[in-house]
């Protein structure tokens, strides 16, 4: 992969400008992390990102961990669980198409996909999570 990622050209009114317009890998993997982990709740540094071309298109996989009400606050509370957005499953779902469309709002390029890998949970008191 290139060290830095094309954009479409800006227009001015009616007119586009010359030139080059480019992202490089590693602002766009910062974007990644920090969109990933603000929806995981998680820090940034727990999330790894990596890019792959998908037939000429960007596509992003995400390994992060997530948060999560405690066992122990679950097994006394079930309910919990939908208010910290539900299933681990349903969350993980959900925060793809989250994670694409806040890095497309961030930078401009378009992914094709997201693959999402929860690496674990990290217990929080909090309710519901972003």
């Amino acid at each position: 992969m290139s060290e830095t990622m094309p954009l479409p050209p800006v227009g001015v009114g009616e007119r586009l400008l010359a030139g080059h317009t480019r992202i490089s890998t590693q602002a766009l993997t910062a974007v990644a992390k920090a969109a990933s982990a603000e929806i995981f709740s998680v820090a940034p540094s727990a999330v790894r990102v990596s890019w792959a071309d998908d037939a000429g298109s960007l596509a992003l996989s995400v390994s992060s961990p997530m948060s999560s009400p405690p066992l122990s606050t679950v097994r006394g509370n079930p309910e919990r669980v939908q208010r910290s957005g539900g299933s681990v499953v349903t969350r993980a779902t959900e925060a793809k198409a989250r994670i694409q469309t806040r890095v497309q709002e961030l930078t401009g390029s378009r992914l094709s996909r997201v693959d999402i890998r929860i690496s674990g949970l990290q217990a929080t008191e909090r309710g519901r999570v972003a």
